[in-house]
């Protein structure tokens, strides 16, 4: 394990958090709105949140996305998912996304270990 590896989802959210911070100050009822319709996506229904987290983190790579990624990383393995899961999951999106996915995926998996690390640690979440 590097050093990069043990600090790249939560590095990835420390610098995300003071953007979204100034943003909001600007659009706060956007944020609002949007905090609404995450808190009703991923309420336990049919699907359990920690299914919802994995569906989340898996369109992230397909988009790119390590905001997204690094976000729900922390939160499918708050929300009790395992390494295996999210391997599972994100070689679902090599299926249906290809070559891009094996890049997004290694980063995504590589940011879920390191979720599930600080969780299974009893560490502070980031």
């Amino acid at each position: 394990m590097t050093a990069e590896r043990l600090t790249h989802g939560k590095a990835v959210l420390r610098d995300l958090t003071p953007l979204h911070r100034n943003l909001r100050q600007s659009i706060p009822e956007v944020y609002k709105g949007f905090g609404e319709l995450s808190k009703a996506a991923f309420a336990d229904g049919s699907l359990d949140r920690r299914t919802k987290e994995l569906i989340a983190l898996v369109i992230g790579v397909v988009e790119g996305c390590e905001g997204c990624v690094a976000s729900h990383a922390q939160a499918a393995a708050r929300a009790g998912a395992t390494r295996q899961e999210a391997a599972e999951a994100i070689g679902v999106a090599f299926l249906m996304h290809g070559g891009p996915a094996t890049i997004h995926g290694a980063r995504a998996y590589d940011a879920f270990c390191e979720f599930a690390d600080a969780v299974g640690s009893g560490e502070a979440p980031a």
